[in-house]
């Protein structure tokens, strides 16, 4: 019995050792990180946890609120499970308004029910573009409608109408990745505009067509063609509900890309505009222009009341939401989640109800108010500040949820972790998880702002490294 023990105390004596030793490798390591040249005018932060005690490993800086990028997303995603639960969907539906004459006339409008949800028309799931028109002609031919005398409504009321949170910058207003919410979102927001540049940089850049065709969009071509090599630095200015954009910057001599994926300013009226082009392929006209709940709104027009639902789409689960959400850091998800637990929780669909229930959601589980300064729900804003040492602790508590193998499952793999990461304009940061060659468990969140030049994702990998 004396030998065994004497065996366990040297075991414990030597694993003891190792894991002291692992974490003053990671402090020389960090140290390493402040001393660099790239991080002269910097801040860097890091918080590390011991995943099965929550004990505190390693921070630095953790106090210190930081603008996160897209590793906020990591936080929203866990509300978002917490208040919905891992099995909510949205459900989209498809009505008419009036009434159904005996000879198919429908002397009344079509209206399209929007409850915020991302992915409808997305590519990636079931519901794609094609399918979900495909279900919707199907439900009006039933109903016997051959003809429609009135117009088709994109009702978008749930969200309100500002799409866009405070405090997003200009330049990504516009491009895909900007796209702003909807109550009625279609194709993630987002279209694509197919572009050839010319033969030199005295070229102009010429757009060969958007896709799909938006006949209702002005585009106005002020690109350059750029040198070989330059790539894409084209950029769209096309504000909400505008229907003009103007299209920015230079498209490299070269380049492999088709073109780039711009926001949609209007996704409801885009909507209800495909549904409304669709049935006139096939022979259902409609006698007036598609249109939205918010322009009805505007024009002081009544928007009239449903007299019979005949179609429901149901979305995703959130965890199948979630899973790209997190993969693919999709903006769009990260602000309709927002809105969404918002009006889950009895407040109003907007982006600053859903940041007060998130605050005060993880308050009420001890995470101190004042460290986590929220402006939106996807990290692109530069004025979110967060402190590593909130977000690990929240990361800490959600392992215990019955949902927490779906989020897991979602996170991304960078440098052989299962953590988010997170850029904007000299911001780059990485929160997760990671479990080392001998079982260990972690919780690591770093973030490093103000950095200067390229590359920095290589050094933070350096100091992540010591964890395995």
């Amino acid at each position: 019995m004396k030998f065994f023990k004497l065996i366990f105390l040297f075991v414990f004596s030597v694993t003891a050792t190792l894991a002291q030793n692992r974490i003053q490798n990671l402090e020389k390591a960090f140290n390493s990180l402040l001393n660099d040249e790239q991080a002269k005018h910097a801040i860097a932060s890091l918080c590390v946890l011991d995943a099965n005690t929550g004990k505190t490993l390693f921070a630095k800086n953790e106090q210190i609120g930081l603008a996160t990028a897209s590793t906020l997303k990591t936080i929203t995603a866990a509300t978002a499970f917490s208040i919905l639960g891992k099995d909510f969907q949205f459900q989209t539906t498809l009505a008419y308004t009036g009434t159904i004459t005996t000879d198919g006339i429908l002397k009344g409008n079509l209206i399209i029910i929007g409850s915020g949800d991302p992915t409808l028309g997305s590519w990636r799931y079931q519901n794609k573009e094609n399918a979900v028109l495909t279900q919707w002609v199907a439900a009006i031919k039933s109903t016997g409608i051959k003809k429609i005398e009135g117009t088709i409504i994109g009702d978008d009321r749930i969200f309100g109408t500002q799409t866009t949170p405070e405090g997003w910058v200009w330049q990504d207003i516009g491009n895909y990745y900007g796209a702003g919410t909807s109550g009625l979102a279609w194709r993630e927001n987002q279209f694509d505009i197919h572009l050839k540049s010319g033969s030199s940089t005295a070229d102009a850049v010429k757009v060969i067509k958007t896709v799909p065709a938006t006949p209702y969009l002005q585009l106005v071509n002020e690109l350059k063609t750029g040198s070989p090599g330059s790539g894409d630095r084209a950029y769209a200015f096309l504000p909400p509900y505008s229907n003009t954009a103007y299209i920015r910057g230079s498209w490299g001599i070269g380049i492999a890309k088709s073109g780039i994926s711009v926001a949609l300013p209007d996704p409801a009226f885009d909507c209800a505009y495909r549904l409304q082009d669709t049935l006139k392929r096939l022979g259902i006209s409609v006698s007036q222009q598609a249109t939205t709940a918010r322009l009805m709104t505007l024009n002081n027009q009544i928007i009239p009341s449903v007299t019979q639902k005949i179609s429901t789409i149901s979305s995703p689960s959130l965890s199948e939401i979630t899973y790209w959400f997190l993969k693919k850091s999709i903006n769009l998800y990260g602000e309709s989640l927002l809105k969404t637990i918002a009006i889950k929780s009895g407040k109003t669909g907007t982006t600053s109800k859903g940041v007060e229930t998130e605050i005060n959601f993880w308050a009420d589980k001890g995470i101190d108010k004042t460290a986590l300064n929220i402006i939106d729900g996807s990290g692109l804003s530069p004025g979110d500040r967060i402190t590593t040492s909130a977000m690990a602790r929240i990361l800490f508590q959600i392992q215990k949820e019955n949902w927490f193998s779906d989020y897991y499952k979602a996170l991304p793999e960078y440098n052989g972790m299962k953590i988010k990461s997170g850029t904007i304009n000299d911001v780059s940061a990485f929160a997760g998880y990671h479990t080392d060659a001998a079982g260990n468990k972690y919780i690591v969140v770093i973030n490093i702002n103000n950095y200067s030049g390229s590359g920095i994702n290589k050094k933070l990998f350096r100091v992540l490294d010591e964890l395995k």
